[in-house]
C-alpha cells in the first residue's frame, strides 16, 4: 500500500522539475539567443515480486511479476534548434545562422554565446555591454609586401575597432590602364594628342596629376608612342622618367605595339628596352619636393609602375579598335591620410574599416567556436555556456567552415522558445501533476478505510 504513495511523491517532485524548466523557457522568451530546455521522464527501480521461468517440456515460461517504485527525471536538454532572426540595424549586433557560438573571454575564462548584442567599449574594444566580456577573433596584421592578411591560424585575440584612429598616406606604387586607342585615329603631327589624366600620391599624401599623352605613329603600322608627365602645371620640372626593363631611362616616352587585331603585343622605351611576354609595365619615376624643406629636406624620387595590361589578352589591356577612344585610368592604389569614420561585418565574420579618405580596409575578423556535442555545453548564465566533460573541446575557425553557420550583422536571433508548444507542456505537466496527487489522496483514502476495520 506505501509503494503507491512513494510513486505518487516522485511524479509530484519530477513533475515540479518539468514545470520549473517550462517556466524557465516562457520567462526567456524573449532573451536573444536563449536556448529552449526539455524535461524527459524515466521509470525508477522495480521491486520484484517474482523472477521470470523460463519453459519446460510440461509447462511454458513464466515473465516476472515487478512492482514499480514511481518515476524519476531522465534528462533535462538544451534545444539548440535555430531561432529566428530579428533586424536591429545596429552594426555592433550579429547574429548567427547555422552552428556555431561567438567566443567570449574574461581574462583567462572563456565563455560561449548565441547572443550577439555586441558593443563598443571607451577603448574600442568589441564587448558585451551587458557584462564587458570581450568578443574574440584575430586582428589583421600587415605583411612584408605591405598587404592586410587576417590569420585565422593564429592565436584567438580581443578584437579591437579603433574609430577616429588614422590610416597613414600611402604612396602610389602602381597604375593600371584600361583604354581603347582609336585605329582611325590620324598620326602624329596631323591633330591634337589623346590623353588620360588621373590623381596619384607621394608619400605625404600629398596629390599629383598623371597625364599619359597617346600618338599614333607615322613611321610603324599599329604602333603608338606614350608620353608621360606628372604635375604639368607644376613651376618646377618633374623629371618624369619611363623606364621599361633596365633602369637606364633619359626621357619620359615609350612605345606601345599592337597586332593586326588590335591587342597589345609589347612595350619599348627610348633606349630599347622591350618586354612581350606575360604583364607589360613601365616604370616611371619623378621628382616629388620635401614637404619641410626647412628641416634638410629637398628633392627626391617617387617611383610607380604603369600597368598596361598583358601581352595576348584585350580584357584587361590597352587595345587598339576601330572604335572612339577611351583612354582612361582604371585605378592606382595611393591615398592620402584618413580617419576610421565606421566598419561593417561580412557573412564572414571580416570587420572592414571604412576611412574618410575612401579606402577600406579589413581590421579583423570574428571566431566562432563548434562543438561535437553542444548539448552537453554547460550554461553559465548571462546567455553564457563554458565547456564540460561531455561537450567535447572548442573547436575554433571561421565563419561558413567546417560546419559552422554564417555571420548577419545587424541582426540578432530571437529564442528558439514556441510558446504553443510551452503552453500545451504545461498543460500536459499539469494534468500529470494533479493525476498522481490523486494517487495520494487514493491511497490515503485506501489506508484509512484499513484502520477502520478494527472498528
Amino acid at each position: 500500500m506505501m509503494r503507491s504513495l512513494y510513486s505518487g511523491v516522485s511524479g509530484l517532485q519530477n513533475h515540479q522539475v518539468r514545470m520549473d524548466v517550462i517556466g524557465n523557457n516562457i520567462s526567456n522568451v524573449n532573451t536573444n539567443g536563449f536556448k529552449k530546455g526539455r524535461v524527459t521522464f524515466q521509470d525508477m527501480l522495480s521491486q520484484t515480486m517474482s523472477g521470470a521461468a523460463k519453459p519446460t517440456d510440461d509447462v511454458g515460461g513464466i515473465n516476472p511479476k515487478q512492482v514499480g517504485l514511481g518515476m524519476n527525471v531522465n534528462s533535462i536538454d538544451t534545444i539548440h534548434t535555430q531561432g529566428a532572426l530579428q533586424t536591429t540595424g545596429v552594426m555592433t549586433d550579429i547574429a548567427l545562422q547555422g552552428n556555431g557560438f561567438f567566443i567570449l573571454s574574461e581574462g583567462e575564462k572563456t565563455f560561449y554565446t548565441r547572443n550577439g548584442a555586441f558593443g563598443l567599449d571607451q577603448d574600442g574594444y568589441l564587448v558585451n555591454p551587458a557584462n564587458g566580456l570581450k568578443v574574440q577573433g584575430w586582428m589583421s596584421q600587415v605583411d612584408e609586401q605591405g598587404n592586410v592578411v587576417i590569420n585565422t591560424a593564429g592565436n584567438r585575440e580581443d578584437l579591437i575597432i579603433p574609430v577616429g584612429s588614422k590610416d597613414p598616406a600611402f604612396a602610389t606604387t602602381d597604375v593600371r590602364l584600361a583604354c581603347n586607342l582609336d585605329k582611325n585615329a590620324p598620326q602624329i603631327g596631323t591633330e591634337g594628342q589623346w590623353q588620360t589624366s588621373f590623381d596619384v600620391y607621394d608619400s605625404f599624401g600629398r596629390t599629383h596629376r598623371l597625364e599619359v599623352r597617346f600618338q599614333k605613329d607615322a613611321a610603324v603600322a599599329n604602333r603608338w608612342q606614350a608620353t608621360v608627365v606628372v604635375d604639368p602645371q607644376a613651376a618646377v620640372d618633374t623629371n618624369v622618367i619611363a623606364d621599361v626593363g633596365a633602369a637606364n631611362g633619359t626621357n619620359n616616352t615609350f612605345l606601345l605595339d599592337f597586332d593586326n587585331n588590335g591587342v597589345l603585343q609589347s612595350v619599348l622605351d627610348a633606349q630599347g628596352d622591350t618586354l612581350d611576354t606575360d604583364a607589360l609595365n613601365v616604370s616611371v619615376a619623378f621628382d616629388v619636393a620635401d614637404a619641410d624643406p626647412d628641416a634638410g629636406g629637398g628633392i627626391y624620387r617617387q617611383t610607380f609602375n604603369l600597368n598596361l595590361g598583358t601581352v595576348g589578352s584585350p580584357l584587361d589591356s590597352i587595345t587598339q579598335y576601330a572604335e572612339n577612344f577611351s583612354t582612361k585610368i582604371r585605378e592606382q592604389n595611393g591615398y592620402t591620410m584618413g580617419y576610421l569614420e565606421t566598419f561593417k561585418i561580412d557573412q564572414s565574420g571580416v570587420i572592414t574599416g571604412v576611412y574618410s579618405n575612401g579606402a577600406n580596409r579589413a581590421l579583423g575578423q570574428v571566431a566562432l567556436a563548434s562543438f561535437t556535442n553542444p548539448g552537453g555545453l554547460e550554461k553559465a548564465g548571462e546567455n553564457n555556456y563554458v565547456v564540460s566533460n561531455n561537450s567535447g573541446n572548442a573547436m575554433v575557425g571561421t565563419s561558413g567552415t567546417e560546419g559552422r553557420g554564417k555571420i548577419i550583422a545587424g541582426a540578432l536571433e530571437m529564442s528558439n522558445v514556441d510558446l504553443a508548444e510551452q503552453f500545451t507542456d504545461m498543460i500536459v505537466t499539469q494534468r500529470g501533476f494533479q493525476a498522481n496527487s490523486k494517487t495520494i489522496t487514493t491511497s490515503d483514502q485506501m489506508l484509512q478505510e484499513l484502520l477502520t476495520l478494527k472498528r
